[in-house]
Order: structure tokens, then C-alpha cells, then sequence
């Protein structure tokens, strides 16, 4: 991709630069990589979105390790979470991450790794089974890989599995087909430990699912028109022999896995190349036979062990590298040249060392064990936030609202609390049902955020009675912003809702001054007395202390709503409730329809 100018690439240039990248990271090419990134890099860090920011800073992380500079490429990846502070909790993030634990799991910064890798695990996993997307796939694509550089291979396989089904569920051959190359892949990977440890039987068991996954994977290419990459072929191809040596077919696999592993020295990637190295140095182990008894094939498995260690190093895979080291020890004194033994063994031990290079147990305990705190973290988080938001609304319950309440200080700035409740709500539940009635208090929570003043909060108190604290509002403050509800509530389209009859609401306000401070309780009594005198009043009314609230309450000069609304407003002839929200184009010399009534 090429562009003129940083400007030129939308949001969709950006998300299509993106993938590309993503794509030259797995491919290990650097030279597609860094020629990509030089032509769009400008670009990502002058995206208007945090994210783009996030993906500069994680690509250019990339680069630093290709150039083998792992300190920078840890600035970078510090950078990049920084950015993503503000991102919201989604896929993208999930793979961001993920794209970040695999960085740091490259260049050797185990621990950073894995806390990159518990974040995005978590992230995953909230993300609902219902909303397969092309980010969650590859979230799961590169935390699988992640994780394989930190010796969990346990828990790659179930990512890479995890990965498979998300991809099953798009439309995206192409997806469908790297899943499934990367189950086998891991698959095999696993069964190559298991078998290291002695476990032949669970082994060829992991073997024959990567067969599987080979199998479905050549005849999903062959069914459909997608072809993939000559590398991905011939890894899947690799894997593919590995795993038939892992299941015992010895013999009938050499020839096909030495075509294969030429084609790769002729035509593939130095990565790639030591990896069929690899996996022919271990079938041609198997061929040797005991170390009593060693064959022809024992030096030449380590001749191309020796070649994998030099290509992986290259390749800056420092866990293959160490596989190597170990394994040329291991062939090396097989063979009874002791000398070179030790030393390759001895330096798997100092590589080991570097590395700070745990138990697969260790690093899977505490991977299990972050997953878990975090999870406890995010649990404890929803139940606090369920202990203070009311379910159907979403509003601050009535625990909350005390909360707030409790931390107002009326001494030092005036406070208005207003406490708001729906006429005659038993009916609506009578005459049609509480469903009806669930509608009607969900829409005016909506009512009130959206016609109360910035910075006001509301609380559903209880059953059909919401309050409403106005911080620094004055009587006539609270009154105007009140009548705004009111009229709101007046003007929804309640029949929308299956109701016969208009919605109105009776408001009670009360204030409290710094010259005259009360506590909230206080407060909240006096604004609901004066919610009752606005029922009596005959309801759909916005009552204070001057329409006749409770004796003993602060009563100002006024001696209506009316006369507070034309004090702030500075009208010259009395209006019904709600007349400052009327059309601009109504005569201000009108008498207020109904006015003798």
C-alpha cells in the first residue's frame, strides 16, 4: 500500500493496513514487514482514533526485533498500552494485546508476556459467543503463538482450538484454513513434548488430531477458492509428517518429508527452513535407533539440528533456538563425542539462564492463577456495580444515591435535590400489565438524563419514584430544570408504548443553602412532602416550600412556580407549567390555553 500523504488513508485504509501487517508479522518475512510498515506508518500514528496510536507503536515494537533491539521494542510495546487506556473492552483490544504478549514473548520478556497474555485471554472470553468477528479470531491466533513462545502448550491448543470454532463461524476461507494449519501445528508441538516425556500413548493421540487437522485443512482448500501462501502449504506439510512420525509411520514418511524439506531449502524462508530441519533431525532420530546402537542417520541429525539452532537463532525464535541446543547435546553424546556435547548442553543452560526460562508447570500455574485474579477482579467490579445500578434502568439505585447523598456538603455550595414520581402508576400496571409498566419506567430514566442539566444525577429510589440531585442549583435553578422534565414527560409519545393514557409525573423539590444548611435527610423529607403537595395539587406539577410545602422549610419571596420561573427567566405575564419550553413562535401576549379552568 502506498499513500501520498498520512491524510489520505480513512478508517478503512487504516483497518485494511492493519490486517496486512498482521498478515507480514506471521509470515516471518521481514523484509515484506518492514516494507509494509515504512509506507504506512506515518499514517497509523496520525489516526484520529487511540487505537491506531496503540497499532504504530505495536508494529514499530515488531521492527525493533527484527533489527534485534528488544529494549526499544519494549518502549514501544509500554507505548502502545498506554494508548489503549481508552480503548474500549472489545475484540480489537483483545487482539492488540494479544498481538503485544506475542512481541514480548519474542524478544524474551517472559513475565510482561504473560500479564499481556491473561489480559487479553480475559478479554476473550467476554467477548459474547454470538459475536464471532475477524478480531477475535486472530485475537486467539496470536495469543495461541504467545503462548506457545512461553511454553504453555497446553494452553496454545485450546487458544488455537478457540480460534478454529470463531473461524468456523465467518465467512473467511482464508481464516478457516490458517486455524486450522496453526491446530495442527500446535497439536503436533504438543505431542512432540508429551512424547519427550515419555507419554507415547497421549502422544500419538495428540498426533492423530493434528492429522485431522491437516486433513480438513487440505480439503477445505481443495473445496473452496482459496489457495493458500507456498510457505503456509509447506509448514502445514511439515507438520504433516511430524505428526505421522509421532504416530509411528516412520518409514513410509522420510521420503516425503525429505522432498518437502528440499523444496523448503530451495525456495523457503530461513525460519522455515530450520523448521523442516527440525522435524526431519527428529524423524531421522527415530530411524537411528537405540544409542548403543546408532545408525548413519544419528550425524545426519545433527548436522541438521546444527542448521535449525543457526536458522532459528537468525530468525530470532529463541525457544526453537533452545530446543536445538538441547536436543544437539542429547544427539551429540549419543554419538560419544562427549566434548561437543557439553558444550552445546552447556550452552542450552546459559541460553536457559538468560531467559529466565521457568518450568512449563510454573509458567502454566501462574498463568492459571492471574487469569483467576483478574477474573475475581472483574466479578468483584460487576457486583459492585450491581449493588449500586438499578437492573431495569440502569440508573443508580437507591443504595447509590444515599451514597452520594451522604458525601453532599450543603454547607459550603447550594444543593437542589428533587424527588420525582409517575401519577397513578398502579394503573398502568393494572389497565396493562407491569411489562407496560417496566416500559414506561425505562423510558423515563431516559426522560430525566436526557432533560436534566449537565452534570445533574438521577437515582431510581424506589418502585416509581426517581430523585434527582442538582449540585450548585438555586430554587429557581432546580424549578426551570424540573418544568423541562415535566413538559418532556407531557410531550413523549406514550401510545407508542401500547399505553390508552398519557404519562404524567408530580416533582417535589427542596434546597438547601449554604446560609441555611440541612442534612440530605432533611433535604429528602422536604422535597418529598412537597412532592405530596404537588399531588394534592392535582398532579403533573412541579411543587416547592413557596406552593405550600411543609411548615418550618426555608420559603423564599415567591409564593408559586410561576413567579420563581419568571424571576429566571424574566417574563412579564404569568404561564402554565412548561410555557418556557413552548414553540418560539407563540405570542407572548396570550392567554395560557385553559386558563380559567
Amino acid at each position: 500500500m502506498t499513500t501520498g500523504s498520512p491524510a489520505l488513508l480513512d478508517e478503512a485504509a487504516l483497518s485494511r493496513a492493519r490486517w496486512a501487517l498482521l498478515d507480514a508479522s506471521d509470515r516471518e518475512d521481514p523484509r515484506a514487514f518492514t516494507d509494509r510498515l515504512t509506507a504506512v506508518e506515518d499514517a497509523l500514528a496520525a489516526g484520529e482514533a487511540p487505537r491506531w496510536l496503540a497499532w504504530s507503536h505495536a508494529f514499530t515494537a515488531r521492527r525493533q526485533l527484527i533489527e534485534h533491539d528488544s529494549t526499544g521494542a519494549g518502549h514501544h510495546v509500554t507505548a502502545a498500552r498506554a494508548a489503549l487506556e481508552d480503548a474500549p473492552a472489545d475484540a480489537e483490544r483483545a487482539l492488540l494485546l494479544a498481538y503485544l504478549a506475542h512481541l514480548e514473548a519474542t524478544g524474551d520478556r517472559f513475565e510482561a508476556a504473560l500479564h499481556l497474555a491473561v489480559d487479553a485471554s480475559l478479554l476473550t472470553d467476554q467477548v459474547p459467543a454470538d459475536a464471532p468477528s475477524r478480531e477475535l479470531h486472530q485475537a486467539h491466533h496470536w495469543l495461541s503463538l504467545a503462548l506457545t513462545h512461553l511454553d504453555l502448550e497446553e494452553l496454545a491448543v485450546a487458544q488455537a482450538l478457540r480460534g478454529h470454532r470463531v473461524a468456523a463461524e465467518l465467512d473467511d476461507d482464508a481464516a478457516r484454513w490458517q486455524l486450522l494449519r496453526l491446530c495442527a501445528q500446535q497439536h503436533a508441538e504438543l505431542a512432540q513434548t508429551v512424547h519427550r516425556r515419555g507419554d507415547d500413548v497421549r502422544a500419538a493421540r495428540l498426533a492423530a488430531v493434528a492429522l485431522r487437522c491437516s486433513f480438513t485443512a487440505t480439503d477445505a482448500a481443495a473445496g473452496c477458492d482459496y489457495e493458500p501462501p507456498d510457505d503456509e502449504a509447506d509448514l502445514l506439510a511439515v507438520v504433516h509428517g511430524w505428526a505421522l512420525t509421532l504416530t509411528g509411520d516412520v518409514e513410509d514418511t522420510l521420503p516425503a518429508l525429505r522432498r518437502v524439506r528440499d523444496r523448503i531449502a530451495a525456495e523457503g524462508s530461513p525460519w522455515l527452513r530450520g523448521y523442516a530441519d527440525l522435524a526431519l533431525s527428529r524423524l531421522l532420530s527415530r530411524i537411528a535407533g537405540p544409542p548403543d546402537a546408532l545408525g548413519a542417520e544419528a550425524d545426519e541429525a545433527a548436522d541438521l539440528l546444527y542448521a535449525a539452532a543457526n536458522a532459528f537463532a537468525g530468525a530470532g525464535d529463541r525457544r526453537r533456538y533452545r530446543q536445538c541446543l538441547l536436543e544437539l547435546g542429547q544427539t551429540t553424546a549419543a554419538l560419544g563425542r562427549a566434548t561437543e556435547a557439553l558444550r552445546w548442553l552447556e550452552a542450552y543452560r546459559t541460553e536457559t539462564a538468560r531467559a529466565h526460562h521457568g518450568s512449563r508447570e510454573l509458567w502454566a500455574e501462574m498463568f492459571v492463577r492471574r487469569s483467576r485474579l483478574r477474573e475475581a477482579e472483574r466479578q468483584n467490579a460487576l457486583m459492585r456495580r450491581h449493588a449500586l445500578e438499578d437492573p431495569l434502568t440502569g440508573l443508580g439505585n437507591r443504595r447509590s444515591a444515599e451514597r452520594r447523598l451522604a458525601e453532599l456538603d450543603p454547607a459550603s455550595s447550594p444543593v437542589a435535590l428533587a424527588v420525582v414520581d409517575i401519577d397513578r402508576f398502579k394503573t398502568v400496571n393494572d389497565a396493562h400489565s407491569h411489562l407496560h409498566g417496566d416500559a414506561v419506567l425505562r423510558q423515563l430514566a431516559d426522560l430525566l438524563r436526557q432533560h436534566c442539566r449537565t452534570g445533574d444525577e438521577v437515582y431510581r429510589w424506589a418502585g416509581d419514584e426517581f430523585v434527582v440531585v442538582l449540585p450548585g442549583a438555586q430554587e429557581a435553578q432546580a424549578v426551570v430544570a424540573m418544568e423541562r422534565v415535566r413538559a418532556a414527560v407531557v410531550a413523549c409519545d406514550w401510545p407508542a408504548l401500547g399505553l390508552r393514557a398519557a404519562v404524567t409525573v408530580s416533582i417535589g423539590i427542596a434546597v438547601s443553602s449554604p446560609g441555611a444548611p440541612r442534612t440530605w435527610r432533611q433535604l429528602f423529607d422536604d422535597a418529598d412532602l412537597n412532592l405530596f403537595a404537588a399531588k394534592r395539587a392535582g398532579r403533573d406539577t412541579v411543587a416547592t416550600a413557596a406552593d405550600g410545602g411543609p411548615a418550618g422549610s426555608p420559603a423564599g419571596p415567591h409564593t408559586s412556580v410561576d413567579d420563581l420561573v419568571v424571576e429566571l427567566l424574566g417574563a412579564r405575564s404569568a404561564r402554565t407549567p412548561g410555557w418556557a419550553f413552548e414553540p418560539e413562535d407563540a405570542d407572548p401576549g396570550d392567554e395560557p390555553a385553559g386558563a380559567d379552568s
